[in-house]
C-alpha cells in the first residue's frame, strides 16, 4: 500500500533468544538454489492463452458483479455482489504483480491492456509497482531500509498488525485525491509533484521509502498512465456530483475490502523478521512463505501464484501459471527435510498467529 506513516518503524527492544541463527547468517543452499534453476527450465516462459483468459474473465466478473451490487435492491444480494466484485477485482489487480517481472516483449500488448482495463479504472495503474517491486528483489535490499516492501512486523509492537490491516480500507479514497486533485495541481506546482512522486507513487509499506524519478521511456509511460488515472477520477467525481453519489460509495467500499484483502495476503506474505541487514537468497526464501496444497482457500486470498511466495523469492522470473509445477518438482526432488520444506506453511490463519507470538515476544 502507499506509505503508512502511522506505524511505528522502531522495533522494540531484542526479542528473547531464538535457536536459530540471525537471518543475515543464514548461508546459501546451493543445492536448492541451483534445483531451482534446473529443474524449472522447460516451464519458465509467460504464457498469454492463459494471461489473457484469465485477466479478463476476473475483470469481467469483477466488474459484473460490482455492477450488481450497484443495481439490485436487496441488501443481502447487493452484499454478495460486493463480495464476489471484491474477489474478482483483487484477483485482476494482482496481475500487477506479474506486470512488475515479465519481460516486455513477453506478453505483447498486455500491460496497455490491463491498464486500460484495471489499472486506470481503479486508479492502481502498473506504474505503482514497476521499478518498485524489483527493489525488494534485489539481493543486497531486501529487508533493508532501502526495501519499500519490509517492515519488520514480527519485531514491532501488536497494535502495529491491526493497524497495518485496517489502514487499507482508506486506500480507495486516498487514490481518488491523489488522482483527481494533487496529481493535477502537481502539474503546476512542481514541490507537489515531487511530493507526491517520491510518496505517493508506488504500492510501498516502508514509510522511509523515496521514489526516485522516473526516466526515459518509463517516465513517458508515466505520463500517460498519470493523465488517464486523472482524467478517469474527475470524471467519475463529475458523474456522481450530478447524478448521485451511491454508485461511487459502494464501489468505494468494494475497492475497500479489496484493498484489505491484499493487505492481509501482504502480512503473511512474509515473517517479517529480520531486523534490518542484508539476508542471503536462502535467508529471504526462508523468511517468505509458500502455502501449498492442501491449504484451503489460499488461492482465494493469495491468488496468480502468490499462495507460493517463497517460491517466487527463488525464481522472480517464473510465470504465475507455472509455480504449482515447479513446486511439486522441488518438493520431489529435494524432500520433506530440505531447506525447501522450511517455508511451506498450512494456512493463512496460523501464519496470522505465528506474526501475532511474535510480536507478543517483543518487550
Amino acid at each position: 500500500m502507499i506509505a503508512q506513516e502511522a506505524i511505528d518503524l522502531s522495533p522494540t527492544a531484542p526479542r528473547e533468544a531464538a535457536a536459530r541463527p540471525r537471518s543475515s547468517e543464514i548461508p546459501d543452499d546451493k543445492a536448492m538454489l541451483r534445483a531451482a534453476v534446473e529443474l524449472t527450465r522447460d516451464i519458465s516462459a509467460a504464457r498469454p492463452e492463459i494471461y489473457w483468459p484469465d485477466m479478463l474473465a476476473s475483470a469481467a466478473v469483477g466488474y459484473g458483479a460490482l455492477a450488481g451490487a450497484i443495481l439490485v435492491d436487496s441488501p443481502w444480494a447487493a452484499l454478495g455482489c460486493g463480495l464476489l466484485a471484491a474477489l474478482g477485482l483483487y484477483r485482476a489487480l494482482l496481475f500487477i504483480h506479474e506486470l512488475s517481472h515479465i519481460h516486455r516483449d513477453a506478453l505483447p500488448g498486455f500491460r496497455f491492456g490491463w491498464n486500460l482495463l484495471v489499472g486506470i479504472p481503479l486508479l492502481t495503474p502498473s506504474l505503482m509497482y514497476e521499478n518498485v517491486h524489483t527493489i525488494h528483489h534485489t539481493r543486497t535490499r531486501y529487508g533493508t531500509v532501502e526495501d519499500p516492501e519490509y517492515l519488520p512486523l514480527a519485531l514491532m509492537k501488536p497494535w502495529s498488525l491491526p493497524v497495518f490491516a485496517l489502514t487499507a480500507i482508506l486506500l480507495p479514497v486516498a487514490l481518488l485525491i491523489r488522482s483527481a486533485v494533487l496529481v493535477p495541481l502537481g502539474a503546476v506546482i512542481p514541490p507537489l509533484r515531487k511530493l507526491v512522486w517520491e510518496r505517493a507513487s508506488a504500492l510501498a509499506i516502508n514509510p522511509q521509502f523515496r521514489r526516485r524519478p522516473a526516466e526515459g521511456k518509463f517516465a513517458r509511460m508515466v505520463f500517460w498512465q498519470e493523465v488517464g488515472c486523472s482524467a478517469w477520477a474527475i470524471a467519475v467525481l463529475a458523474a456522481s456530483a450530478a447524478y448521485g453519489w451511491r454508485p461511487l460509495l459502494i464501489a468505494l467500499c468494494v475497492v475497500s475490502l479489496t484493498a484489505f484483502l491484499n493487505q492481509v495476503r501482504t502480512l503473511v506474505a512474509h515473517l517479517w523478521e529480520n531486523d534490518g541487514d542484508a539476508m542471503t537468497v536462502t535467508a529471504q526464501y526462508l523468511d517468505s512463505v509458500n502455502v501449498p496444497p492442501p491449504a484451503k482457500f489460499s488461492e482465494l486470498w493469495a491468488p496468480v501464484g502468490l499462495r507460493y511466495h517463497a517460491l517466487h523469492h527463488l525464481l522472480p522470473s517464473m510465470p504465475y501459471h507455472s509455480l504449482a509445477e515447479a513446486h511439486r518438482r522441488l518438493a520431489r526432488q529435494l524432500g520433506t527435510d530440505s531447506t525447501y520444506a522450511k517455508a511451506n506453511y498450512p494456512g493463512l490463519m496460523p501464519l496470522v498467529g505465528r506474526l501475532i507470538q511474535s510480536t507478543m515476544r517483543t518487550r
